[in-house]
């Protein structure tokens, strides 16, 4: 089963994706902040994040930048889902290596899934 793990502090929103994301066959994982995110994607390892930027604790370019310092969290998939513009961005996440950056306002929440699908099943073409 493919893995994603949504680190997100508004309760609400993390509620709804990870229930469209089970009913679309996938494992979810949630964390409420970039410290949590950590400490998960530690433990499971998965596919993909789908990243929020602003959150307490430890925002999401901070926890992002932590991962890519890593051997496994060098190569994650990583999706940026946030309210900020583009130009409002954490200007490292420019060299973060995304896959997207989504503002949560412009895409509904099956638009975000058929973007995690194409992330994945892209990463499961070329690994064939």
């Amino acid at each position: 089963m493919r893995k994603v793990a949504i680190v997100e502090d508004n309760q609400p929103i993390r509620e709804m994706y990870e229930i469209k994301l089970k009913n679309s066959g996938y494992e979810v994982h949630t964390a409420s902040n970039g410290q949590e995110g950590i400490e998960l994607l530690e433990k499971i390892r998965p596919d993909l994040v789908l990243l929020d930027i602003r959150m307490p604790v430890m925002n999401g370019d901070e926890m992002l930048a932590k991962l890519r310092e890593t051997d496994w969290g060098s190569l994650l998939k990583v999706i940026i889902l946030t309210n900020l513009s583009k130009d409002e961005a954490p200007s490292i996440l420019k060299f973060l290596n995304i896959e997207r950056y989504i503002v949560k306002a412009h895409y509904t929440p099956t638009q975000v899934l058929n973007v995690i699908d194409e992330v994945i099943d892209n990463m499961y073409k070329k690994h064939k």
